[in-house]
């Protein structure tokens, strides 16, 4: 078992399938992280239930019970901070974040995206890169800033776009990519060789001048 692991907090709306991803990456005795607490700004969903099942912690800081958004993410943080959270992960949590609760978690709180960005950012993204006719397309895992899927880029993985494909179809390889990538970069960040130095993330090991489109492999 690894000494000292960052304990994290996932943050979900649904059914969490990058959560999972980091749970199960989490079981290894060498990674350096463990998922202390999966927290959902929704009741009942199947994240939970599958968090749950794995006998990992679990909350709910309900937004509709709020006022207002600084409230609702101050219970959360509270909420974080009560279950020992060192890093966030961010898995399909549909909340924007405000710049106070952002600048909390500055450089510890990790989103991966279904685009390669700083392209396509927001909704919609594999309709986007097909209506525009992009040949590459991809995921990216990002260091949350307060602009929207903004912030240092830690890990990405693309996919080609096929002739015949449909946004269905695309989605899903790009999904393949998520679940490899995510927990990939949870692992850099929390053993501490993912670091952040201006707008850029530097990698222990990285290679200068990579041959191939995408790194690591």
């Amino acid at each position: 078992m690894t000494k000292n692991r960052k304990r994290v907090g996932v943050l979900i709306s649904g059914r969490g399938s990058n959560m999972r991803a980091l749970v199960e990456a989490a079981r290894a005795p060498d990674f350096p992280a463990e998922i202390g607490v999966v927290l959902s700004n929704v009741p009942d969903v199947a994240g939970l239930d599958f968090a749950r099942a794995e006998g990992i912690t679990t909350a709910v800081v309900a937004h509709k019970s709020f006022p207002d958004r600084e409230s609702f993410e101050r219970a959360m943080h509270e909420t974080l901070i009560g279950h020992g959270a060192e890093l966030i992960c961010l898995a399909g949590f549909m909340r924007i974040l405000t710049p106070w609760f952002v600048s909390q978690w500055r450089d510890r709180m990790l989103n991966i995206h279904p685009a390669l960005l700083p392209s396509y950012r927001g909704l919609h993204t594999h309709e986007r890169a097909l209506a525009e006719g992009v040949k590459i397309h991809g995921a990216t895992v990002h260091f949350v800033a307060p602009e929207m899927d903004a912030g240092p880029i830690i890990v990405q993985a693309a996919v080609p776009v096929l002739r015949d494909d449909t946004p269905e179809a695309l989605a899903a390889r790009v999904l393949a990519q998520e679940h490899r990538i995510y927990p990939l970069a949870l692992k850099l960040v929390a053993s501490g060789a993912a670091r952040v130095e201006g707008a850029r993330v530097l990698v222990e090991g990285e290679p200068p001048a990579p041959d191939a489109l995408l790194w690591p492999q």
